[in-house]
């Protein structure tokens, strides 16, 4: 049995930056707070936290004056920037900068469609971290849409209105095909529509990479956390191209007896995933 770890797989540059300031920060001052989980993955959380990383809440920051709060990589409203100014709490903003780069552009188009009555529209998973830092540089007028249905079904309600001019943009990380299948479909309903393809580049070249990496593999052990969107993304794709594809949050939960002595086994992960999650699957895999 042959095991390979995806070179591709792991942490986003983002996510690996914004973990690497925390332990920074940690290693001097030995208390961090983040407002929410710093990345999706329970495994790597609980690293943190034992090093002295704390999760908090909007709610909580009327009660951390003096205190200093990490903003993750998935980036935050101008709401917080706001909220954090009025409560006394310093922030150390590790928002991805392909993220920032996206608010910045998102908040110029919403200023300029405002004044034509037009709408920004956002391909993204409603409620994700990173689309409430999107829509809320429109002050909270974008509207999301997480499927091909979710968009047939604003239209036939008049929610998006294909007679103004509109603006489509893309959370980071979602499928490039989807957001395609998404442009061509409201082109066919919007003369005025345009498109900004916001994926991630390093996100998109990982879904192509993942897609060969899996059918060269008989068996694919996917690790992510199970809250990690992305990381249910690259997985359904693994499983399109090789049926013997499993999903574990960690290498404790790969099933046993699922592999044959000439087995190639791929070890693979979504962009929350650290990589010494991926070498403990491998090592686990290799005593089975």
């Amino acid at each position: 049995m042959r095991i390979i770890i995806d070179v591709h797989s792991g942490c986003c540059n983002g996510v690996r930056k914004a973990i690497s300031v925390a332990e920074d920060y940690l290693d001097e001052h030995g208390t961090l707070y983040s407002l929410g989980a710093i990345v999706h993955n329970d495994a790597e959380i609980r690293r943190l936290e034992q090093k002295g990383l704390r999760a908090v809440g909007y709610q909580d920051f009327h009660s951390l004056k003096g205190s200093t709060v990490l903003i993750r990589a998935h980036g935050e409203p101008p709401s917080t920037y706001r909220l954090a100014e009025a409560s006394g709490v310093s922030l150390i903003d590790c928002t991805c900068p392909v993220v920032l780069a996206l608010q910045k552009k998102i908040a110029a188009k919403y200023r300029e469609l405002s004044s034509a009555g037009g709408q920004v529209i956002i391909f993204g998973k409603r409620g994700h971290a990173e689309v409430n830092g999107l829509v809320g540089q429109t002050d909270g007028h974008a509207v999301v849409v997480e499927s091909m249905d979710d968009l047939e079904e604003k239209l036939l309600s008049g929610v998006i209105d294909p007679s103004r001019p509109l603006a489509l943009f893309s959370q980071t990380t979602k499928d490039p095909e989807e957001f395609a299948a998404v442009a061509a479909r409201l082109r066919q309903a919007a003369s005025g529509l345009e498109v900004f393809d916001t994926i991630c580049r390093n996100v998109s070249s990982r879904h192509k990479a993942l897609r060969e990496f899996a059918a060269s593999c008989s068996v694919i052990i996917f690790v992510c956390g199970r809250e990690s969107s992305n990381g249910k993304v690259l997985f359904e794709l693994c499983r399109s191209v090789n049926p013997r594809s499993y999903k574990v949050e960690s290498a404790e939960e790969i099933p046993a007896g699922i592999f044959r002595p000439d087995d190639i086994v791929g070890i693979c992960g979504a962009t929350s995933t650290t990589r010494w999650q991926l070498e403990k699957a491998a090592s686990l895999v290799a005593g089975m």
